[in-house]
C-alpha cells in the first residue's frame, strides 16, 4: 500500500519549450491555407442541425447519434457522451495552442529550404491559376467549403502526379502529429497516464556544468580530451578517458534535463528531446528520422534494446579489412558495456503487445527471442521511456556513464554549439589541437524559454578531439572543419522501418510495460548475405503512432484514433543494402538527408507486412491495418472458422494485394530511429572517413566514436555496438595519451 501511495503522487516538474522567433515564417495569406488544409484533416464533425456547413463537416442527425454511441463505448471517462461530441466538435485550427504548436515546427525544425517550399506551395494555392493546376477549380482551397476541401485533398492521394501525393501526405502528417500534441479532447478515450502506472521516481546524478563568464573574446579552456557529444558514444570515450586519468571536457548542444522532469508530456518532448524536434525528413519527404538531441543522446530516449552485433554483421566488417571485429577484443567490449548497464533478459514482463508477437511467432513457428534491456538488473515496465526515464532505470548515459566520468574528474559544458575542429600544421600533419564554438546559458529563470543570459565564442584546447556528435551532425562538423575527403556524410544506414497495426477486442493499452521486448529474427537474412527484416514492437506514445494512421478522411480518422487502447503496433526493420547521404542545408547549415528506399529493400520490407500481418491474424486481431496509402484494412469474417488459421481465402486474397500494390513511392512514408555510417571505419582511406582506430584519415588526434563510423548498418539497435566500437577506439586513445606521457 506504501508503494501504491508513493506512485500514485508522482508529478514530474515542469517543463517549458523554446522561444518561437519573433519573425513569422508565414504570411497572414499562407496560414489561412494551411489552417484550411490542418482543420479539413483533423475537422469538427457536427450534426445538421447546429452545423456551420462551410468549416464542419455536416453528417445527418442518425449518423451523429450513432457516432457518439460508438465513441461512448470506447472511452473510459465517466461522461462518455460528453467526451465524444468534445471530440467530435474539436477543431485544431481555432485552437490557439494547436496554431502556435504548428508555428513552433515550422519555423524551428524545417531546414530553410524546406520552408521555402512549404511557402511556395501555399503562394501557388492561394492563386487562382495555381488553384486550378493543383486542386481543378479556380477558387482557392482556403475559400472552399470543408467538404470540397476535403474531396481535394482524397483526389490527392490518388493522383498520377506523384507531387500531389507526396503533398497531401506531407500536410496530413504535419496536421495530425501537431494535433495529437495539443488536443484536450482525444486523450479522454485514451486513459494515457501522464507517468507509467507503477513509476517510482529515481535520484538523478547531479552534474555541474561548466558556465562561462561574459566576455568580447573568445573564453579559453585547456584540457587533455574534448568529447563534442554527450550520447552513447560520447558517454563511454568520457568514462573509459576520465577514469585513464586525463582531463576531459564533455560539450552538448542541448541542454541537460533532470530525471525529475521525466517523462515529459509528448509535446515538450518532442521539442526538447529529439532533432529539430524529432521532424527531420528526407530530402523526397518519404523516411522520417527521429534522432535524439538532449544531454545523453539517444540514451536518454531510446527504448532499452540492448542487442549484440551479430556474427554475419561482424565477419561482413572483418572481410572489409576490418579484423577487430571478428576478434575477442571486439567481444570484450561489447561485454563490458554491457555489464556496467546491467543488461539481462531476466527481469522483462511482457507487455501485452510483445506476448502476442511472441506467441504469434510461436504459432507459425517463426524464429524469436526476448530482447535485453539495459535496466541494471531491475524490472523496467515502462513506455513511457521515449520521452525520458523519470525513474532513472534505465541506463543510459546520462545515469551511467556520464556519473562514471565525473566521479573521474570530467567535466561538462551544456549549451555548447561545435562549429568547428581547430588544426595546426606540424610535421606535415594537420593536427587537432581543439574545438571552436558558441555557448548559449540558459535563461534568466535557469531555463531555456527566454533568452540567454549570456551567449560567448569559445575555444577549448586539447590534445585530442573526440567527435562523437551522432550520425546526423558529427559528419557536418568534420565539413565545418575544413576536411575534403568525399565520403564523408555518404554510406548513411537508416534500417527504414514499416509499420502496422491490428486492433482487438481486448484492451491492450498498448503504452504499458517495455516497448521493445521480443524480436522475430525469421526474415533476417533474406538475400544470403545478412539483408532482410526484422520484427519488433514500436513504442505506442499517441503522438507516435497515431501520426502514421492512413487518413481517408476525418471523421475516420478521429474514429481509429479513439480505438487506440485496444491496439497493438509492429514494424519491419530492414537491414538495408543501399545506403543515403547526409549534408548541411546551403540556406543555413542545418542536417539534411538524401535517401530513397530501394527496391531490393522495399521488396524485403513487403515481406515482413506479411509476415507481421499473418502473426496478428492468428493472435486473434480483428481488423489489420498497414501503414501503406491506398491499402484497405483488412477485417476479419467473425464467421470464418477459427481452424483455417492464416488459410482464409479473404485473409490470403488481401495479402496478394498487398504483394500486388508494394510500397508506391513517394506516398509510402519511411521511420527511422537508427541513423549509422556517415563517417564510415574503412581500411583504406579513400573508401571511408576514419582508420580501424577510429581516427581521421589525413589527420592526427582527431577521432569519431559514435554510431556514424559503423562500416554499413548493423541489422540490430545500434546502442551496444555504438558503445562497444566507442570502448575499442577510446582505449586505444587512452593507451595513446599515457605513451605520450612517458615519452
Amino acid at each position: 500500500m506504501s508503494e501504491l501511495i508513493a506512485t500514485t503522487t508522482v508529478s514530474p516538474k515542469a517543463t517549458t519549450l523554446p522561444p518561437l522567433p519573433a519573425e513569422d515564417p508565414l504570411t497572414p495569406a499562407q496560414w489561412k491555407t494551411l489552417l484550411a488544409i490542418a482543420e479539413t484533416v483533423v475537422p469538427a464533425v457536427k450534426p445538421s442541425a447546429t452545423a456551420r456547413g462551410r468549416a464542419e463537416i455536416v453528417v445527418t442527425d442518425n449518423e451523429y447519434s450513432a457516432t457518439v454511441s460508438r465513441l461512448r463505448e470506447l472511452t473510459p471517462d465517466l461522461d462518455g457522451e460528453e467526451a465524444a461530441k468534445a471530440l467530435l466538435h474539436d477543431n485544431p485550427a481555432l485552437d490557439p495552442v494547436f496554431r502556435e504548436e504548428l508555428r513552433r515546427v515550422i519555423a524551428l525544425t524545417l531546414p530553410q529550404s524546406n520552408k521555402k517550399d512549404l511557402s511556395m506551395i501555399l503562394n501557388i494555392l492561394n492563386t487562382r491559376a495555381g488553384s486550378l493546376v493543383l486542386t481543378g477549380k479556380l477558387t482557392p482551397i482556403s475559400n472552399q467549403p470543408i467538404r470540397v476541401r476535403e474531396a481535394i485533398l482524397q483526389s490527392w492521394a490518388t493522383a498520377r502526379l506523384p507531387l500531389l501525393r507526396q503533398l497531401v501526405r506531407s500536410l496530413a502528417t504535419l496536421s495530425k502529429q501537431t494535433w495529437l500534441k495539443t488536443t484536450e479532447t482525444l486523450p479522454r478515450f485514451l486513459g494515457y497516464p501522464r507517468v507509467p502506472v507503477g513509476m517510482v521516481p529515481g535520484k538523478g546524478f547531479d552534474y555541474e556544468f561548466l558556465q562561462i563568464p561574459p566576455g568580447d573574446q573568445p573564453e579559453v579552456i585547456e584540457t587533455d580530451v574534448v568529447i563534442v557529444g554527450s550520447g552513447c558514444g560520447g558517454g563511454v570515450s568520457a568514462k573509459n578517458l576520465s577514469e585513464a586519468g586525463h582531463r576531459v571536457i564533455v560539450v552538448e548542444k542541448a541542454h541537460h534535463w533532470t530525471p525529475e522532469h521525466f517523462p515529459m508530456r509528448d509535446q515538450y518532448g518532442w521539442n526538447n528531446l529529439f532533432m529539430h524536434g524529432g521532424a527531420i525528413q528526407s530530402d523526397d519527404s518519404t523516411v522520417a528520422v527521429v534522432a535524439g538531441q538532449t544531454f545523453g543522446g539517444g540514451g536518454t530516449v531510446n527504448w532499452s534494446a540492448s542487442l549484440q552485433t551479430q556474427a554475419f554483421v561482424r565477419k561482413e566488417w572483418a572481410e572489409r579489412g576490418l579484423p577487430f571485429f571478428t576478434s575477442a577484443e571486439f567481444q570484450d567490449s561489447l561485454d563490458r558495456v554491457c555489464q556496467r548497464m546491467g543488461v539481462s533478459t531476466d527481469y522483462i514482463e511482457h507487455s501485452r503487445t510483445n506476448q502476442l508477437l511472441l506467441e504469434g511467432a510461436r504459432k507459425l513457428g517463426y524464429a524469436a527471442k526476448t530482447v535485453p534491456q539495459n535496466s541494471g538488473g531491475k524490472r523496467h515496465y515502462c513506455g513511457h521511456c521515449v520521452f525520458g526515464c523519470g525513474s532513472c532505470e534505465k541506463q543510459g548515459p546520462v545515469v551511467s556513464w556520464l556519473p562514471d566520468a565525473a566521479r573521474a574528474g570530467a567535466k561538462f559544458v551544456e549549451g555548447f554549439h561545435a562549429e568547428k575542429v581547430i588544426f595546426a600544421k606540424r610535421g606535415g600533419h594537420q593536427v587537432a589541437t581543439g574545438v571552436r564554438g558558441t555557448w548559449i546559458s540558459r535563461d534568466i529563470n535557469g531555463g531555456i524559454a527566454g533568452d540567454p543570459v549570456i551567449r560567448r565564442k569559445v575555444i577549448i584546447k586539447a590534445k585530442r578531439v573526440i567527435v562523437s556528435a551522432g550520425t546526423m551532425q558529427s559528419p557536418l562538423l568534420l565539413l565545418r572543419s575544413g576536411l575534403k575527403n568525399d565520403q564523408i556524410g555518404r554510406n548513411l544506414y537508416l534500417h527504414p522501418v514499416i509499420l502496422q497495426g491490428g486492433i482487438h477486442n481486448e484492451e491492450i493499452v498498448p503504452w504499458e510495460g517495455d516497448c521493445l521486448t521480443s524480436v522475430v529474427n525469421e526474415f533476417e537474412n533474406l538475400d544470403g548475405k545478412g539483408h532482410g527484416v526484422k520484427i519488433e514492437a514500436t513504442n505506442m506514445t499517441p503522438t507516435a503512432w497515431l501520426t502514421f494512421l492512413n487518413w481517408k478522411n476525418g471523421l475516420d480518422y478521429k474514429l481509429n484514433a479513439a480505438r487506440l487502447r485496444y491496439m497493438t503496433g509492429y514494424f519491419a526493420l530492414a537491414r538495408e543494402k543501399h545506403p543515403g547521404q547526409v549534408y548541411p542545408d546551403p540556406h543555413d547549415g542545418r542536417v539534411r538527408v538524401r535517401y530513397t528506399t530501394s527496391n531490393f529493400d522495399k521488396a524485403h520490407l513487403i515481406e515482413g507486412i506479411i509476415a507481421l500481418a499473418k502473426m496478428l491474424y492468428i493472435q486473434g486481431a480483428i481488423e489489420i491495418f498497414a501503414m501503406i496509402p491506398g491499402t484497405e484494412s483488412f477485417v476479419r469474417d467473425p464467421a470464418t472458422p477459427a481452424s483455417e488459421g492464416v488459410n482464409d481465402n479473404k485473409f490470403q486474397d488481401w495479402l496478394d494485394g498487398i504483394r500486388a500494390r508494394g510500397l508506391p513511392s513517394p506516398e509510402t512514408m519511411y521511420v527511422s530511429a537508427h541513423q549509422m555510417g556517415t563517417c564510415r571505419m574503412s581500411s583504406r582511406e579513400k573508401e571511408g572517413v576514419v582508420d580501424p582506430t577510429g581516427q581521421v584519415w589525413g589527420t592526427k588526434g582527431l577521432y569519431v566514436a559514435d554510431a556514424s563510423v559503423f562500416p554499413s548498418a548493423s541489422g540490430v539497435n545500434p546502442m551496444v555496438t555504438n558503445m562497444a566500437i566507442s570502448d575499442w577506439i577510446t582505449r586505444g586513445i587512452a593507451k595513446g595519451l599515457a605513451e605520450r606521457a612517458r615519452l
